[in-house]
């Protein structure tokens, strides 16, 4: 069984075959720190969460860096109307950004690189590319010669005769700085300071990085000069994805990326969302409604990452319905496993575990992946209905613990978890420092095949109202009893 991923520059279908055995590398263009995020922002990101959670269920170490630009133009005019630095618009928003996308569980990166301090590897990236006569000064600004770089297009499949003078992106066609171009599809990668704009020292003179130039210089100087998976919105594939191609590719020698992977957008009543159109919505706005976290996660994953996701409240309404089944399954164990007698763990379903891997292969099939999900959802849902009204059900105990075992399993690969009101309640005078202080001697009592130990602390926790669920992958996740 293989896991394939749709490569945007090959426009098909590839077996994911990694630099290095069982190790990958990720980079997802972040956010520019200026606003709230919008819907937009949040199923990027939980999509390359689900991305990333997968692969390490699958067996790799991941390693995912994703930037914040916290130098833009869109930043200072924020900072000029309401009178502070740019410093304190992009801190304001990076916090904001944490505050709003970690309710919907998704996992920090490793590394959350910033333009600001990355000034130096930006210059030494310039730098490469004047020597190699990619690249030219004019007057304060650096500019990408594009049709130095014979490959230029290869991503969006745009030819030269189809680039047409403000694809160099963030900069109006207007602007008396194209006068300076070889070529009207040339864009900036060092813009000249202007008056009271921030601006660092360069070989160049004063200025600041062009907006391309900053991703190919974090990647290189953090992942390397080629890595596994750049992923991103398909509203980036030209003109950024294709000027950090051109860039990366012309300095190093190198491909920048062995999978080129895009979301699909996001679409209200089917039209564009935007600001103009006033059909703009941010995830706090969301959050406060108020709408359960998992509602917008399950409403993203859904659909699969790379169609069009239409934002209706009719689709609300229904993602709502949903989660209300997971749920229920979620906490089928919580409600019943005392009653049903369990104590030991049992093994995951097998066969349900393959249907899921050989779904979700298919190109991270996330409603596929969901589909799986649900059928055990569904099952475990009819069987909480017979013991609520009739006391009793005719199914065994031991496969219905494996059925809920197997959907919390799996539901945790798609970032899917459900908060236990009962463990809320009966934990909140926990000691956390004492339950951590089990878990970690348990897994020290499992490590040296200590069994007798280790039995002794899980059901020592069992006692407090605290279920232990041991996976295949040898991780042990916590679910309230």
């Amino acid at each position: 069984m293989t896991l394939k991923i749709y490569n945007t520059q090959t426009r098909r279908l590839e077996p994911f075959e990694t630099l290095l055995p069982g190790r990958v590398t990720m980079y997802c263009c972040g956010v520019t720190v200026y606003d709230y995020c919008h819907l937009g922002h949040a199923r990027s990101y939980i999509i390359w969460d689900m991305v990333r959670r997968y692969l390490q269920w699958r067996g790799y170490e991941v390693t995912y860096v994703q930037n914040f630009t916290d130098i833009d133009d869109k930043i200072l005019r924020r900072a000029q109307k309401e009178g502070v630095s740019m410093a304190e618009i992009s801190e304001r928003f990076i916090e904001a950004y944490f505050e709003d996308i970690r309710p919907l569980n998704v996992m920090d990166a490793d590394e959350y690189p910033r333009v600001t301090d990355n000034i130096s590897g930006i210059q030494q990236l310039i730098q490469v590319l004047l020597e190699k006569n990619y690249a030219y000064a004019a007057d304060g600004d650096v500019y990408f010669h594009v049709e130095a770089f014979e490959e230029y297009g290869k991503l969006s499949g745009r030819s030269q005769s189809m680039m047409q003078a403000g694809a160099s992106g963030r900069v109006a066609v207007s602007d008396p700085a194209n006068s300076h171009k070889k070529h009207p599809s040339d864009f900036a990668l060092w813009k000249s300071a202007k008056p009271e704009e921030p601006a660092w020292d360069s070989p160049w003179g004063e200025g600041r990085p062009g907006w391309h130039i900053e991703c190919s210089a974090m990647v290189r100087g953090l992942l390397g000069e080629t890595i596994d998976i750049h992923g991103g919105g398909g509203d980036l594939v030209f003109p950024h994805h294709e000027n950090e191609i051109a860039q990366s590719e012309a300095a190093n020698g190198k491909p920048l990326a062995k999978y080129w992977v895009h979301n699909g957008m996001v679409t209200v009543n089917g039209e564009k969302m935007s600001k103009s159109l006033g059909n703009f919505t941010t995830i706090r706005e969301l959050l406060n409604r108020p709408l359960e976290p998992m509602v917008i996660r399950l409403f993203v994953l859904q659909a699969h990452y790379r169609k069009p996701l239409d934002f209706t409240e009719e689709a609300i309404s229904s993602a709502t319905n949903g989660w209300q089944t997971l749920e229920q399954g979620l906490l089928f164990g919580e409600k019943y496993g005392n009653r049903l007698g369990w104590e030991k763990n049992q093994e995951l379903d097998s066969a349900v575990i393959e249907q899921f891997k050989a779904t979700v292969d298919d190109d991270f099939n996330s409603p596929g992946g969901l589909a799986v999900l649900f059928e055990l959802a569904k099952n475990l849902r009819r069987e909480g209905n017979l013991l609520t009204h009739e006391g009793k059900t005719p199914s065994d105990g031991e496969n219905l613990q494996r059925q809920w075992q197997t959907l919390v399993h799996l539901a945790g690969i798609l970032g899917l978890e459900a908060k236990s009101e009962v463990g809320l309640e009966e934990t909140q005078n926990f000691d956390e420092a004492q339950i951590t202080k089990l878990i970690q001697e348990r897994n020290a009592a499992r490590k040296v095949k200590d069994y007798a130990e280790s039995d002794r602390i899980r059901e020592q926790l069992q006692e407090m109202g605290i279920t232990l669920i041991d996976h295949p992958n040898g991780e042990t996740s916590m679910v309230y009893s």
